[in-house]
């Protein structure tokens, strides 16, 4: 596992350049309480991103739009602007249509949400029913809402409209994820200690509670592959589930502090997750082994007084298209990016009261939001992969570490496709 390194000289390091800002409209009396934004996310194809403005409200804007909106206007967004447009093809007719930005009232607070794509080649699990509400097809594109009360509010990206309410939850929904393979399986993470799977093809069918959190479950992650999930909570708990039989495979042993977010590599074979004990450790989930560990706050806190470190408690992570790099939020008013074979910053940008980060579909851009319903972005760093890297990344995508280890070729090869302590 990699060591903490000297302290690093603030200017060699570089700051990350800002693309723009989302600014939630504030009214005169508008409370601090309630505007909270713990959730964004772009879409699966990057044609929207989406967050939570507070006080029940989610936007939705046409991502590539909004990007010409800060090249035209300079940085600042205020986002009650209308008009945004994009192409598409229509999901009811297959006509042409423009969709533009929707502002959504769920009704409730809002604490996760996710974006889901259908693969119509891709049934549903439940093969006894045959009729169903809501045949989703190939240009189907879903957004799923988490929230306060502990219901799940299904909508429709293009038009904005309410398709599904999934009621079970007791408690907070925390977090969601969709299986990226176009099934319309999503799982939430609760409060209520428990993940459940919903199957949107099913009509929102729950098919499964997954138990073994003792406390609140504060973030699950899909694999690449949707064959296995991360789920992350109180009490230091990282825990790995078959997706397929709907088993636990191993918990993750490790974190000094409640773990609050979690997200698999591009490749399937790395998982970074982030904590309060200050540190971001970057897992082989295979194996279970620590490979890296990024420390927030120097030197790195013993563990009997990793919970009081509250100032630099990581709050979000998140690993890059590229494979690469990974994104952490800290309460030190500092976003990091990461390389993943590096044990310092590779570049920094200021960022006060965040609370969620998440990489474009592409990579190119990191977004951000803050305590008071805004959206911050910055420009990712650009880097050309090794051949090592890209030579990892092709056969991890097919391979688990267990097989890349069994491979017939030279102890020099394994070593240098496998990644390592």
């Amino acid at each position: 596992m990699a060591s903490f390194p000297p302290r690093v000289n603030e200017k060699e390091i570089v700051r990350s350049r800002t693309i723009g800002e989302l600014l939630a409209p504030a009214a005169p009396f508008d409370k601090k309480c309630g505007r909270e934004n713990w959730t964004v996310a772009f879409a699966p194809d990057g044609s929207y991103f989406a967050w939570s403005q507070g006080h029940r409200t989610v936007k939705l804007v046409p991502w590539s739009q909004c990007l010409k909106n800060f090249l035209l206007h300079g940085t600042k967004n205020i986002t009650n602007s209308s008009g945004l447009r994009l192409s598409r093809q229509n999901s009811d007719g297959g006509q042409k249509n423009k969709p533009r930005e929707h502002i959504i009232d769920c009704g409730d607070i809002v604490w996760s949400l996710a974006f889901g794509s259908s693969v119509p080649e891709k049934q549903s699990r439940c093969v006894n029913i045959e009729w169903h509400r809501f045949r989703f097809g190939q240009d189907q594109l879903l957004l799923a809402t988490g929230l306060n009360s502990g219901h799940i509010k299904i909508w429709d990206v293009y038009t904005g409209k309410l398709l599904l309410n999934l009621v079970d939850h007791t408690e907070v929904v925390r977090d969601l994820t969709f299986a990226p393979d176009g099934s319309l399986i999503l799982v939430s993470a609760s409060r209520d200690k428990t993940l459940r799977v919903w199957d949107l093809k099913d009509d929102g069918n729950m098919m499964k509670v997954l138990r073994g959190h003792q406390n609140w479950v504060y973030s699950c992650a899909f694999s690449p592959d949707s064959s296995m999930l991360c789920s992350v909570g109180a009490s230091k708990a990282v825990f790995l589930w078959n997706m397929d039989k709907y088993t636990m495979i191993r918990k993750l042993e490790g974190h000094h502090h409640d773990v609050v977010a979690c997200d698999f590599s591009p490749d399937g074979a790395l998982l970074a997750t982030a904590s309060y004990d200050t540190r971001v450790y970057i897992w082989d989930p295979h194996t279970g082994a620590i490979l890296m560990e990024f420390g927030h706050l120097f030197p790195p806190p013993t563990p009997i007084f990793a919970g009081g470190a509250n100032d630099r408690w990581v709050r979000s992570v998140s690993f890059s298209h590229d494979g690469l790099h990974v994104a952490s939020l800290a309460d030190d008013k500092m976003v990091r990016f990461w390389r993943i074979d590096e044990d310092y910053p590779v570049q920094v940008a200021p960022l006060s009261n965040g609370l969620c980060c998440a990489f474009s579909t592409d990579g190119s851009v990191l977004a951000a939001g803050t305590h008071d319903g805004s959206v911050y972005f910055w420009a990712t760093p650009r880097q050309v992969p090794s051949l090592q890297h890209l030579c990892r990344m092709s056969i991890r995508r097919v391979m688990p570490t267990q097989e890349v280890q069994e491979l017939p070729v030279p102890s020099k090869v394994l070593e240098f496709l496998s990644y390592r302590l």
